[in-house]
């Protein structure tokens, strides 16, 4: 039987205009796309969303290409969000 790995939290998300954004990231779990290393769970445009205290974490990764990347999954202890490429960035992508 295969057991459940923990899922790395988003210990830090500067972006003040997510709708998810409420003193920390408030999604169940967000994806981080391929291009940028891009939160694609972004919700801007004066959308409110989240389960109301922060404790989201990474459900999936699709950069294929970062150190902590294993089969979609990410493997870092935590990450952090913030503004780079686009409005939202995993900022701890690091090429393998």
């Amino acid at each position: 039987m295969t057991q459940m790995m923990n899922m790395p939290r988003v210990q830090t998300c500067t972006v003040t205009d997510c709708g998810y954004n409420h003193d920390g990231c408030t999604a169940f779990a967000i994806t981080i796309s391929e291009s940028n290393s891009a939160c694609g769970t972004f919700a801007g445009a004066g959308l409110s969303g989240g389960m109301g205290i922060a404790t989201a974490q990474v459900g999936a990764c699709k950069r294929a290409d970062c150190k902590y990347n294993d089969n979609l999954e990410c493997r870092a202890p935590a990450i952090t969000v913030g503004a780079s490429a686009d409005k939202a960035d995993c900022l701890t992508y690091e090429h393998a």
